[in-house]
């Protein structure tokens, strides 16, 4: 699962730059057949425009969110995008400057103000956000493209409209929400964010947010809080990205990444600062591992420790003999992998990004194995008794549980990385595949398959491409686990036609049709499809 290809041309900058949104849908070229099952649309977010006039954006978390989307058709396939018209974005537009500030990049104060309204503007307190570049998914009937803030925007998937901006603060507590919630089969999402625990304290909540109501009213409105997770460090939480969640817990990995809020409240007011500046990592903590009944939602006071990792993306979890199962891929370490995400870094020559990413964490898929039926009288042995995994689970004289992970994969410099599997069949329950994107070095240029079971994989790769995320999409009468398509975009800047949609047979992850436009295609995070 290691790449086989240097990057010495350095053609993947291009996927660092700004496009043009269109006007209406591009055809494609179409190279081997399109599955005449897929009759929906592949949507995908990711930023669009990395600088404002002369201000750039500096980090990769910070261009506007640019929606994708690829129509399939009677065997033809064609290719929109629109820019979110997010309040970030608009207002970019209309002062032809930066003016929210974002992820790694400072807004400066109007400088057309003066001195008395910009001390003014100061106690208004901060503008969050709603820059939502990274994922989109259904609430309900409705369409939300996201990012990590409380705000999130209502879209229409067909014309790629943005139709409203929601602030999830005024449904439930909660600081910010991520973008990787769990949807159960009917409709009904789960999430988990920051907000304000009892007594001025951190924690963390989980919050489900119903599937579509019969009065046809948003769901939304109905979100409830269904339970707490505790904070490591009172005024300190962690970052969190996602969640784990089985068919009867969840799952929720606090790793040494910490948000500073005082540095966040003040900095914030008295200097130039960004989200980035707001962050620092406990090098003592290690990584805590919380889980909690999902219904009814309870919280079990258990401590379960392993040694400090970053973690952005659960890749499934699952309940087995009294067990649960947690995958994941790791980053080893307690540095914050985003240090090595600005867009100076990730632009740089080939021989520089190698440099780089020699310093940064190294990536791991890694299984945790979490015993469910704990007894004090059985300190110091392995708890873990499931056949099939080397992880163990040992308990100390203080009742603190130590886990140490089974490597799926491992390879320097080398991730496994944006991981998907087949959601609909095998979320939540014991599973066999992984599909992921290879980073390598951080620059994404393979896809990847895992057998979690042998340990086995696959891998799809071209020279100079840069494919995104792959999406599995299930054969209709498919019985087996990888029956059915993967759906990447690749960006070949060096080719004719600069990008194209391909499509993958998720059992060898052989080439089964691609999809060329004319245009070149900017890096994406997240997406989905929608039949």
């Amino acid at each position: 699962m290691v790449s086989r290809f240097e990057h010495p041309a350095g053609t993947y900058k291009k996927i660092f730059e700004t496009c043009e949104e269109l006007a209406e849908p591009l055809p494609t070229t179409i190279t081997g057949r399109i599955p005449s099952y897929l009759k929906g649309s592949l949507l995908r977010l990711g930023p669009g425009l990395f600088e404002v006039g002369d201000e750039p954006f500096y980090h990769l978390f910070d261009g506007q969110a640019l929606m994708h989307k690829f129509d399939f058709k009677n065997g033809q396939v064609t290719y929109y995008r629109k820019f979110a018209k997010t309040d970030a974005y608009v207002r970019a537009i209309t002062e032809k400057r930066v003016v929210i500030t974002e992820f790694g990049t400072f807004a400066y104060p109007d400088p057309c103000k003066n001195i008395f309204s910009r001390f003014f503007s100061y106690f208004k307190g901060v503008e969050v956000t709603d820059n939502c570049l990274v994922n989109v998914y259904p609430i309900g009937e409705d369409f939300y493209a996201v990012t990590e803030t409380n705000y999130i925007t209502k879209v229409n998937p067909d014309t790629l409209e943005t139709l409203k901006k929601v602030d999830m603060c005024n449904y439930i507590n909660i600081n910010g929400i991520t973008a990787h919630p769990h949807i159960e089969q009917d409709g009904t999402v789960f999430n988990i964010g920051n907000c304000m625990g009892k007594g001025a304290t951190l924690a963390y909540n989980i919050v489900r947010i119903p599937p579509t109501q019969k009065d046809k009213s948003d769901p939304i409105e109905k979100s409830k809080v269904v339970v707490q997770f505790p904070s490591a460090e009172r005024f300190k939480p962690s970052y969190v990205h996602s969640f784990g969640m089985s068919e009867n817990y969840f799952v929720f990995v606090e790793t040494p990444v910490k948000i500073n809020l005082l540095k966040f409240l003040s900095a914030w007011s008295i200097r130039g600062s960004n989200y980035m500046d707001c962050f620092e990592s406990n090098e003592s903590q290690g990584t805590n591992f919380h889980i909690a009944k999902k219904d009814p939602g309870e919280y079990i006071d258990l401590k379960f420790k392993g040694a400090a990792i970053g973690m952005f993306h659960h890749i499934n979890t699952y309940e087995d003999q009294g067990f649960i199962v947690v995958d994941l891929c790791a980053w080893k370490g307690f540095e914050f992998v985003y240090n090595y995400l600005w867009l100076a870094n990730l632009r740089a020559n080939w021989e520089e990004v190698k440099k780089a990413a020699m310093m940064a964490p190294q990536p791991e898929v890694r299984r945790y194995v979490i015993p469910l039926d704990v007894h004090k009288e059985e300190q110091g042995k392995n708890l873990v008794s499931l056949p099939y995994t080397t992880a163990t689970a040992v308990m100390h004289a203080d009742g603190m549980i130590w886990l140490e992970p089974e490597v799926l994969f491992s390879g320097p410099r080398q991730a496994f990385e944006f991981p998907q599997i087949n959601y609909k069949g095998y979320g939540g329950k014991n599973y066999t595949y992984a599909y992921g994107l290879g980073l390598n070095h951080f620059i994404p240029d393979r896809i990847c398959k895992l057998n979690v079971k042998t340990k086995e994989t696959w891998v799809w790769q071209e020279p100079e491409s840069y494919p995104s995320e792959p999406l599995f999409v299930q054969t209709p009468d498919g019985v087996d686990e990888d029956d059915g398509v993967l759906l990447t975009i690749v960006a070949a800047p060096g080719s004719q036609r600069p990008a194209y949609l391909l499509i993958l047979n998720a059992k060898d992850l052989s080439e089964i049709a691609r999809a060329e436009v004319e245009c070149s295609i900017p890096v994406t995070f997240h997406g989905m499809y929608k039949p």
